[in-house]
């Protein structure tokens, strides 16, 4: 009985489990999933815009990174971040990707360890009171667990994003984001929808009524 709960159980998170042969059936599904998973991390993104606000209001810095499409992922959060949330607005954003610089990347690849990419940078870079944004579909990257051994130990907060099982992510997050679907397209959409919600809600809670007015979004 407990195997066929899990079974189900898995089956029911898991996106596709049947063949499509029309598009607008497998847009349908793919829509619910991500309609679903919307509804369900409100607690934890308003902790993660409270939290990215007060860092910005104390002048910290904070870094985002990510492999592969959360790689994107983190350098777009630093584009709509660092010109989106200071446009109209008194915040001043100090925000940088660790995935930024394929030469510096490629340099501690080849010559350390490719699992050393982030941590390795954080090492340089980092300080106590700023604040370390993961993007990671699988929450099991041995780069990322590297870099949580770095904030750990200088007592860094983190905020994780995760999709499928959420891994060490999910656990050790100070703030943990996880979209509990086991499919890599719907897990990066909701990345950047939560992305851009936590940070339109920012930015209008930062605005004048009469700016709210004119500005687009």
């Amino acid at each position: 009985m407990k195997k066929l709960k899990k079974f189900l159980k898995m089956k029911k998170k898991k996106f596709p489990i049947k063949l499509y042969n029309k598009l607008e059936d497998y847009n349908f599904d793919y829509s619910k999933h991500i309609t679903n998973a919307l509804t369900k991390n409100n607690r934890e993104l308003s902790q993660a815009a409270k939290l990215i606000e007060r860092k910005i209001k104390q002048n910290k810095t904070i870094y985002v990174c990510g492999n592969g499409g959360s790689s994107a992922i983190a350098n777009h959060f630093v584009c709509d971040y660092f010109k989106g949330l200071s446009t109209n607005t008194n915040l001043v954003p100090k925000i940088l990707s660790l995935n930024a610089h394929s030469e510096l990347i490629s340099a501690i690849s080849n010559d350390l360890n490719y699992d050393q990419i982030f941590s390795y940078q954080a090492n340089k870079l980092v300080k106590k009171d700023d604040l370390v944004i993961i993007f990671s579909s699988s929450g099991k990257s041995k780069n990322v667990k590297k870099l949580f051994q770095f904030t750990k130990k200088r007592k860094v907060k983190t905020i994780g994003f995760s999709g499928f099982n959420g891994g060490f992510l999910k656990k050790f997050s100070d703030i943990s984001i996880h979209v509990d679907v086991d499919n890599y397209g719907i897990t990066e959409d909701l990345f950047h929808i939560y992305m851009h919600i936590i940070m339109q809600f920012v930015r209008q809670k930062n605005l004048s009524k009469k700016k709210l007015e004119t500005i687009k979004f």
